[in-house]
């Protein structure tokens, strides 16, 4: 059986099934294993909670039935890493395995998750007040319900498959360095992935209205964008403070700015927190080094920084470094505007 995840992040491991339910209802769950089955109880939860969403790694080691208690109020996303359970969205009954996943709003549908003995999952618990944000941002629109989404997640193709692969790298970054969990930029980002990439790219009750908002965007819109985000280069900013800053829907702010700027707002921010931090390493003082200037943008993960760097720039942060103090800058060199490519 494949180890279990996130163990640098533990949050219960028991095998006694009555500390296993006490646990349980703290969190607003139902617990009963499976009769006849003889296989040791191996309760273990390992999890990490950013600000509008947990991601976390569950086992029961027999098999068991958990069902979740009224008071549950947020979707969740189970991929299972290894075995299969069973899970009951609403009216439907879907079958999980590695390669299929479940997505279902338990306080809207009873859910019931029946895990097979060895079934070790992935769970991704997203808050209802952060969805019902986000897709209000994409709508540009009131909502008049809460998101129905489709219960099945194909993790072997398409959204699923990257969906399930970038959440993998997430974890390797939080068991590999857990200073990312204090930056509250690089978490930011992070969720604004996660809860933008769900909302477009898997079908729920409001697809069809988001295909629908097709108005164009003046180039004003844009500019008022690109104005906000370089005035909060340094600020933990999502999609909802760029398109309430630039007054059109997340949806058509999304598609025409890939139009006329090549990628999302989000990448154009990536890409402009780059630029900050290369003007920045070219302008350093002595004192300054690469880490402290790289951490003041919200860059937190040196060795992926560097990587990125150097594939933007052809150089690593130490030599754009390195350039500055072999040729420091003249008195009379004007400073940095702070831009990069704006529409005409």
């Amino acid at each position: 059986m494949t180890a279990p995840l996130l163990e640098g992040y533990p949050r219960f491991h028991g095998s006694d099934p009555e500390a296993t339910q006490a646990y349980l209802d703290t969190v607003g769950f139902r617990f009963e294993p499976a009769r006849g089955d003889n296989t040791p109880l191996d309760m273990r939860v390992n999890g990490v909670y950013l600000p509008d969403m947990f991601i976390g790694y569950t086992q029961y080691g027999r098999a068991a039935t958990i069902e979740a208690t009224p008071e549950r109020t947020d979707y969740w996303l189970l991929l299972p890493v290894h075995g299969c359970l069973e899970a009951k969205a609403g009216k439907e009954v879907v079958d999980c395995d590695p390669r299929r996943g479940v997505l279902t709003d338990p306080s809207r549908s009873g859910q019931l998750v029946r895990s097979q003995t060895g079934c070790g999952r992935l769970n991704v618990i997203l808050t209802e007040a952060a969805v019902r944000r986000q897709l209000t941002a994409l709508l540009g629109a009131p909502l008049s319900t809460l998101p129905d989404f489709a219960p099945v997640i194909d993790v072997a193709q398409g959204y699923g498959r990257s969906f399930a692969g970038y959440l993998r790298l997430a974890i390797d970054d939080f068991e590999r360095d857990r200073s990312m969990l204090s930056s509250p930029i690089m978490m930011q980002q992070f969720e604004d992935l996660v809860f933008t990439n769900l909302l477009l790219s898997h079908r729920h009750s409001y697809t069809q209205s988001l295909r629908r908002l097709a108005k164009l965007i003046a180039s004003r819109d844009v500019k008022r964008a690109i104005d906000y985000m370089e005035a909060n280069l340094t600020a933990p900013i999502g999609l909802t403070e760029i398109t309430a800053a630039a007054g059109v829907p997340g949806r058509t702010l999304l598609e025409h700015f890939k139009r006329y700027q090549g990628v999302s707002p989000m990448g154009f921010l990536r890409r402009a927190r780059f630029a900050r931090v290369r003007e920045a390493l070219r302008r350093a003082e002595p004192e300054e080094n690469v880490t402290s200037i790289a951490m003041s943008t919200g860059f937190n993960h040196m060795g992926r920084f560097s990587v990125e760097y150097r594939r933007r720039f052809g150089e690593s942060p130490s030599d754009t470094l390195r350039q500055r103090r072999r040729f420091p800058r003249s008195a009379g060199a004007p400073p940095w505007s702070g831009r990069v490519r704006r529409l005409s």
